[in-house]
């Protein structure tokens, strides 16, 4: 990481915010990555090399008592996550943030251990029925822990033409007081079309003994509409072999009301050396997105490059 130390932002900020302001700590990092994605005979692939690169500037500093960071990122060239947070101490931390911000619910929507991707990533159309809230641009999400390991989460968006169609809002708990585990559950009620209400949830444990973990995810898709009710089963298992080298296993499955159930399942493996990681994934999908024999298998493999 590049740090340009002190630099004398005083009288922009002094300019937007009244009060008395200290130079703020501006920090640049990044990286680039090459990745290859070869994908199953039923799908077009193309050429299968991409490259991805991103530009990640920070900057922070002491106002009234409170740490605020406003954070901007441009990807491939374009603008993309940018947000503003209030670090109030022992009350928490509010972000508001214009573009990238997960809600409560869509951060933990599968936190299986993995080496690399969720066994539903990567194979196109198999995440379309992950039960994720509803995460939009322009929203605030709160942060509050808790000495005893508690983490409690709370997201809200305003209502869009687009996002939702009326206000969202979620909210999520984390626990980690009981050495080597890790519970949680998050809820919220989606409304993306006027009319229709959609209850999501999700309960999740991971259990690790030294480089071992292990994790089961249940989630639940509640909907107004009839017959669109899902319920998804999702588990993963982690090996650290060594402090660079790790592998995975996991496996999900999205049960519909009817209709044959998507299952999932991939296999990844990640290795670093320092700044740079070479990962890979193969993942393989039957029924994809309910679909009846819609069976397909897709890999991706990459190096990164952090600076």
């Amino acid at each position: 990481m590049n740090n340009l130390k002190k630099i004398g932002l005083t009288a922009l900020a002094g300019s937007l915010i009244a009060g008395s302001v200290n130079a703020a700590d501006l920090s640049v990092s990044g990286g680039v990555s090459i990745n290859l994605t070869g994908l199953d005979s039923g799908e077009t692939s193309g050429n299968g090399f991409t490259q991805s690169d991103s530009i990640n500037f920070s900057a922070s500093g002491d106002v009234n008592d409170m740490t605020v960071t406003f954070s901007y990122e441009i990807e491939n060239g374009a603008e993309d996550d940018n947000s503003i947070s209030l670090d109030m101490g022992d009350a928490g931390t509010l972000t508001y943030s214009g573009h990238g911000q997960s809600s409560a619910l869509s951060a933990v929507d599968d936190v299986m251990p993995t080496a690399k991707e969720e066994p539903w990533d990567v194979v196109t159309g198999a995440d379309a029925g992950i039960i994720n809230g509803n995460a939009q641009n322009n929203s605030f999400k709160y942060t509050y822990s808790h000495d005893s390991g508690a983490t409690f989460t709370a997201y809200y968006v305003n209502a869009s033409a687009t996002g939702t169609a009326v206000s969202y809002s979620d909210l999520a708990i984390d626990y980690t007081g009981v050495e080597n585990l890790r519970i949680g559950y998050a809820a919220g009620t989606t409304e993306a079309t006027a009319g229709t209400e959609v209850e999501e949830d999700t309960m999740y444990a991971v259990y690790t003994m030294g480089g071992l973990s292990l994790g089961v995810q249940v989630s639940e898709a509640d909907s107004s509409a009839a017959g669109a009710d899902t319920e998804s089963t999702g588990y993963g298992i982690s090996y650290q072999v060594s402090d660079d080298l790790a592998i995975s296993y996991g496996g999900h499955e999205i049960e519909y009301a009817t209709g044959d159930d998507q299952e999932a399942s991939a296999v990844g493996i990640s290795y670093t050396m320092g700044s740079m990681g070479i990962s890979a994934t193969m993942n393989k999908v039957d029924n994809v997105a309910n679909a009846s024999a819609t069976d397909r298998t897709s890999y991706e493999a990459g190096i990164v490059f952090n600076f």
